[in-house]
């Protein structure tokens, strides 16, 4: 299970923290040569969840700076710690930097995990979270594969944002259906069913429509270009919305007032008295401000459809494509298509993918999404309640979420745990870093201190609230 910095929100109540046993904290920066200090300290999360591996979230969308390099020469591969996305393109600057000056990364790429595991030994979790999006999977190919397979314990399967502003026309993010395509695409190229772990996504997409369209034929229709062709930016006409209290509720229109510092929105119960509320709860003018989730009822001057007041219908009169397996509403009014899962939908992912196929378990970004009434992730615990632990198919035995490790004497005590993913911001590319002499004796994990850089030493703020980039 994913938490970001942006969605802090956690379970209260034990019963809802159900199966977890792997929390990925997100994100470091993997090109920062400062020392990371999560926001929950390491100690909270140990102690709300004991039985759980605590990981270290590195990059994300568009932070691939260091990784293209390292994977030039077998040397350079030996001196850091690596995250990727993607390895052989159809990255964030795929605009600026085309697939064909990537190729040479496509061979490169097992030999990094490879590396990884050397270096970490064969004691330590490496994991990667791989596209859902068959035309991102260059790197993941019949030849690739059986390279890859071997360094790796997980393979965390991205089945969401299938759908993403580099389509055309309206279509699923997630469902039953796509999820099957995703997990059918990687035992196709040789991943052991009981390595994968299925994703699951806690928000809703959104995309402006570039016509009208009725209930009965919200997909397949024409959206408003949601990237721009050139340089490849979002022009923001679509997003993410996520399952939180402020997200899912109306809006108290008279319990506002007038924002005195600059910041606005349901966090804040303040409005911009002259100026639009952006996305972040800013109040301003520009563009950034006034579109792109411009929220309408805490200023004046958006200029974007009302994505809450949108979502607000879509979550009322959401529509169950029953033969897709995916939930979905057209606002005509609004011009916004609207995709995301449900509980009925992930409970049918269980029976029809997970179990028929015997994937070993599950993951999901992320957790403070769902934090309007943790409907998603107690229907993904109580589905893993339901699941043992079981040989797959490649005869290797499983453990599924659904029966977490044993909790140690001392949580974790060894425990150098790496990950690699290439991935959208819904689910984060990841570098498990190396908790130094803490790590061993199981001394104050809030003590720790985590190294990225590259060889010019940058750092380059990130300032997205999570959801997806693309």
């Amino acid at each position: 299970m994913y938490s970001d910095e942006w969605h802090p929100t956690r379970p209260t109540k034990a019963a809802d923290r159900g199966a977890i046993d792997h929390v990925v904290l997100a994100f470091a920066m993997a090109n920062n040569t400062a020392a990371f200090q999560p926001k929950v300290p390491i100690s909270t999360w140990r102690s709300e969840y004991p039985n759980a591996k605590i990981m270290i979230a590195v990059g994300g969308w568009g932070d691939t700076i260091g990784f293209s390099q390292a994977a030039k020469d077998d040397a350079s591969i030996q001196k850091f710690d690596i995250d990727w996305e993607y390895p052989g393109g159809n990255g964030a600057d795929y605009k600026e930097t085309p697939n064909s000056a990537k190729v040479y990364e496509i061979a490169a790429f097992p030999k990094v995990l490879a590396a990884i595991r050397k270096a970490i030994g064969s004691d330590k979790l490496l994991s990667i979270a791989v596209p859902g999006k068959k035309v991102d999977m260059i790197a993941y190919t019949a030849d690739t594969g059986p390279l890859i397979w071997p360094s790796v314990d997980y393979i965390n399967l991205m089945a969401y944002d299938l759908m993403n502003r580099r389509d055309t026309k309206t279509a699923h993010h997630t469902s039953v259906e796509g999820a099957l395509d995703v997990v059918k695409n990687y035992l196709a190229i040789g991943a052991p069913p009981s390595k994968m772990n299925l994703g699951f996504a806690f928000y809703a997409k959104y995309f402006q429509t570039a016509s009208a369209g009725s209930s009965g034929s919200a997909l397949g229709i024409p959206i408003v270009p949601a990237e721009d062709p050139i340089t490849g930016k979002d022009t923001l006409t679509s997003g993410a919305w996520t399952f939180e209290p402020a997200h899912m509720n109306p809006v108290d229109n008279a319990s506002l007032t007038v924002s005195q510092d600059g910041t606005c929105g349901p966090d804040k119960g303040t409005k911009c008295a002259s100026a639009c509320c952006s996305q972040y709860g800013n109040c301003g003018m520009t563009l950034e401000h006034c579109n792109g989730a411009c929220q309408h009822a805490f200023g004046i001057g958006c200029t974007d459809p009302d994505i809450a007041g949108s979502w607000q219908l879509a979550a009322a009169g959401g529509i169950a494509d029953e033969v897709a397996g995916g939930e979905y509403f057209l606002d005509n009014a609004n011009s916004l298509f609207w995709t995301w899962d449900t509980p009925e939908f992930i409970s049918q992912k269980f029976d029809k993918i997970i179990r028929k196929y015997k994937i070993g378990g599950a993951m999901a970004w992320s957790l403070g999404e769902d934090s309007e009434d943790w409907s998603h992730i107690k229907t993904i615990s109580d589905e893993l309640e339901k699941s043992g632990p079981y040989s797959g198919d490649d005869g290797d035995a499983v453990q599924s979420a659904a029966a977490p490790v044993e909790a140690e004497a001392t949580p974790e005590p060894t425990a150098l745990q790496v990950q690699v993913a290439q991935s959208t911001k819904a689910a984060p590319s990841i570098v498990n870093v190396d908790g130094g002499e803490d790590a061993e004796d199981g001394g104050d994990d809030d003590d720790w201190e985590w190294y990225y850089t590259d060889e010019n030493g940058n750092e380059i703020p990130d300032t997205d609230d999570g959801g997806d980039e693309r």
